[in-house]
């Protein structure tokens, strides 16, 4: 799962950290630019003329030539449109789509980004010897949607709702993007992690059991999974104790031509509300898609 509170931290930090121009300086920098574009047209404006008088006097010495045919004139080649890259901003899910009242989205766009469905995953391959990775994307673009503070007068935890990665993919990677997926969930299907965790007073030594499950697919847009994540035991290795958990990550993942997202609800978040997003980013991916819906 995704380390939101982090990320959130970075992005104020980079926030505190730029330095925004004054009034001043952009009435500066607007007032070269249009000196610059004012020489660049007198130039423009002389080199014309200067051309003009060459080619009339050249024109002028000898006798007009024999009229020809005219023929008639070709066409204009016709320049097909380029194809989206950058990924905009509206073609992730929107505030107002969720049921809850959000804060000002959290976002950043990326180049070459790997199209990442959840960092367990990988954990789980290279703790069993597997050599594996994710897929790698042309243009990405992520968000995270916190629960609106609602005026309070002290802030509180930011709780969050919702998070989003729109990945742009090659032609060849859009093709086998689910395919891939499906490769790393397989020998992942029950899987035991060892690592250290809170015990009690202490800290022990600890065995996990994880699930990963496909559990709906191709529900909406070109292609789609509904992939659940659960930790259903827990076990102290040093005291042989055993705890049930009930830990479960749902993760949409939704292909639309080139672009494919991968989704998440916050902890109070329903397989049905993820459903019903996936309809919606399914929608607004169309808008950005190559080639279009």
């Amino acid at each position: 799962m995704r380390d939101e509170m982090r990320f959130l931290e970075r992005v104020q930090h980079e926030l505190r950290e730029v330095r925004w121009a004054t009034p001043e300086e952009l009435r500066q920098r607007a007032a070269r630019r249009r000196r610059h574009a004012v020489v660049g047209a007198a130039i423009a404006v002389v080199m014309v003329a200067a051309f003009s008088a060459v080619v009339t006097k050249r024109l002028s010495a000898p006798p007009p030539p024999p009229s020809l045919p005219v023929a008639a004139p070709l066409a204009a080649p016709t320049v097909a449109a380029a194809p989206a890259a950058e990924i905009p901003r509206e073609a992730l899910v929107q505030p107002d789509d969720l049921s809850a009242r959000t804060e000002p989205p959290l976002g950043r766009t990326g180049l070459g980004e790997p199209v990442q469905v959840d960092p367990m995953l990988l954990a789980c391959h290279q703790e069993q010897g597997r050599a594996a990775d994710w897929e790698l994307s042309r243009y990405s673009r992520s968000q995270t949607l916190l629960r609106s503070q609602g005026g309070r007068s002290a802030p509180g935890l930011a709780e969050l709702l919702f998070s989003q990665d729109v990945y742009r993919l090659t032609p060849q990677v859009a093709d086998r993007i689910v395919v891939r997926i499906d490769a790393l969930l397989t020998p992942c299907a029950s899987w035991l992690s060892r690592g250290e965790a809170i015990w009690g007073d202490d800290v022990a030594a600890v065995e996990a059991e994880h699930r990963w499950e496909v559990t709906d697919r191709d529900f909406v847009g070109d292609q789609a999974m509904m992939i659940e994540h659960r930790v259903t035991e827990v076990r102290n290795l040093e005291t042989g104790e055993s705890r049930r958990q009930d830990h479960l990550d749902r993760i949409a993942v939704v292909r639309v031509g080139d672009l494919v997202t991968v989704m998440g609800l916050g902890p109070d978040g329903t397989a049905r509300e993820l459903r019903r997003l996936a309809a919606v980013a399914a929608k607004r991916l169309c808008t950005a898609a190559n080639p279009p819906c």
